[in-house]
């Protein structure tokens, strides 16, 4: 029953932060700053939740983080999609591997 309870809390504690925004801004228009801002939540978390990967994928060497993501970056510059990023990233550091970086 414990568990039940608990589980029952996390569903209202959760769903409460999603309803409310709903019912509070229903029909009414954000300002445009805060419209820019609520747009680029997602980048930024998502650099937060990549960046130390890339610095520790190997403790040993740091480097190699740092080359996967420079890879990525430039693949990116250039306007490759997402899956040429990511697969010319791990190609980048097979080859890395490969040449004993």
């Amino acid at each position: 029953m414990n568990m039940v309870l608990i589980i029952i809390g996390m569903a209202i504690v959760t769903y409460i932060p999603r309803v409310l925004p709903l019912t509070v801004l229903e029909g009414k228009e954000l300002p445009p700053f805060f419209q820019g801002v609520l747009k680029n939540i997602p980048y930024a978390v998502l650099g937060a939740l990549i960046f130390p990967g890339i610095l520790f994928i190997q403790p040993d060497d740091i480097w190699f983080g740092i080359a996967g993501a420079a890879a990525a970056f430039v693949l990116a510059f250039l306007g490759a999609d997402v899956m040429v990023v990511v697969l010319g990233s791990i190609m980048f550091l097979s080859v890395y591997m490969l040449i004993g970086g």
